[in-house]
């Protein structure tokens, strides 16, 4: 037993890593501004919501891993190889400006918080993108991935946040078990919002480019299926900790805000220096680490669909489209935020309407695809985990479409 035990450690520390960083990157810059106007605004009455998305993600992310391992190829490769490339280029042209706004979204992000530090966007911005440019083009993919789950760790600066402002502990815990449901409209837009931030287009394409590039065999999948569980159950209980420090001073305080750069603010004078700076801490981590996998899932799954060289482990020789590819989107995305009076909110949401908009889609594609005998074997979903699947599909589909919509009729 000890021997089983001692493997089965080696064997999940061998393969984490895909599966804990791309849920972790959900809680980028909008992922931390929307759990932090939630707490603010509605206090402790959204965190049950936490519950059934943390499924929904596991689901998800769970259907990608297992199509990477047992295929040992990409989501793009898939998709062009049974959807033709007709249907593929589109996809990613659509995808790649979505991923240019929420990179963006992200340098603003970072920008953000290291003004609550006193850093100008104008020394931030350049040295934060050189520093994600380098990562990707002079690293290996070990060492990246090494850089990409230490930035997980700092992800817990919320839990210490949260327990710095010393919420009523027992009311949380029975609001996060005690569904409750309101038809206000600023209710139900936050409620799209968070789910809206769970699962992303982009987030698919890279997690199981990840998988395949690590080499995972189908005798491993056990371990890293771990991996993916591990990684949605600690990026949601982030979100709840980042809820529940909103909602333990802002909301009691009656404080309003707009971002998460607010928060961090307002938490000061309600929580102490130390919970504020903290927070402020955990928005410059997120920030600059989406910044990094946003650009690289990019390269990924267009190098992949085009079927060009592709990975951490290449270079501008060997892989030339793919560093050209990172490059330009994080060039791109930081001069964005260096111009002034730019217009980084319509970009943002455009980028959101975008994603929203192509999420049914690779959705549909994913539960096509897995559900191949001639693709997956033995490995295609069971009837049980189908169902499960698709009314989740079904779920984000009308929430996306509804994050989608209101936008534009409003």
């Amino acid at each position: 037993m000890k021997r089983l035990n001692k493997r089965s450690i080696l064997l999940f520390l061998s393969v984490i890593g895909p599966g804990i960083i791309t849920a972790n990157v959900d809680n980028d810059a909008g992922g931390i501004a929307t759990y932090s106007v939630a707490g603010a605004q509605f206090g402790y009455s959204m965190l049950w919501t936490l519950l059934p998305i943390t499924v929904a993600l596991i689901v998800v992310q769970e259907m990608c891993a297992r199509m990477g391992v047992v295929s040992g190829k990409s989501l793009a490769d898939m998709i062009r190889e049974n959807f033709g490339v007709k249907t593929t280029a589109y996809l990613m042209l659509f995808l790649v400006l979505a991923d240019l706004g929420n990179t963006i979204a992200e340098f603003a992000g970072w920008a953000s918080a290291m003004e609550v530090f006193g850093v100008s966007k104008y020394i931030s911005v350049p040295i934060g993108a050189f520093l994600v440019w380098w990562l990707i083009v002079k690293g290996s993919y070990r060492f990246v991935e090494k850089v990409f789950l230490f930035a997980c760790t700092i992800y817990f600066t919320y839990i210490a946040s949260a327990f710095l402002a010393h919420p009523p502990w027992g009311k949380i815990m029975v609001e996060t078990v005690s569904p409750s449901f309101d038809f206000k409209p600023s209710y139900l837009m936050m409620l799209i919002g968070i789910v809206g931030t769970t699962i992303a287009p982009w987030m698919q394409f890279y997690i199981q480019s990840a998988v395949v590039e690590k080499g995972i065999r189908v005798e491993d999948y056990g371990a890293s299926r771990l991996d993916v569980i591990v990684g949605c159950i600690i990026t949601d209980l982030v979100a709840f900790f980042i809820i529940v420090a909103c909602g333990a001073t802002l909301f009691v305080h009656h404080v309003q805000i707009n971002d998460a750069k607010d928060a961090a603010v307002a938490l000061q004078p309600l929580a102490g220096k130390y919970a504020s700076a903290l927070f402020a801490v955990g928005l410059a981590n997120a920030s600059l680490f989406a910044a990094s996998i946003l650009p690289l899932a990019t390269a990924y799954y267009v190098c992949e669909a085009m079927g060009w060289e592709s990975g951490v482990d290449h270079d501008f020789k060997s892989a030339p489209q793919f560093m050209w590819l990172y490059t330009g989107l994080i060039v791109i995305g930081a001069l964005c935020i260096m111009i002034p009076n730019a217009p980084l909110v319509a970009i943002m949401l455009i980028s959101q309407v975008v994603n929203g908009a192509l999420l049914p889609f690779v959705l549909i594609f994913m539960l096509i695809l897995i559900n191949k005998p001639e693709l997956m074997g033995e490995h295609v979903n069971s009837k049980t985990y189908n169902l499960i699947a698709w009314i989740t599909v079904a779920v984000m589909i009308v929430l996306t479409l509804a994050l989608v919509v209101q936008p534009l009729i409003s």
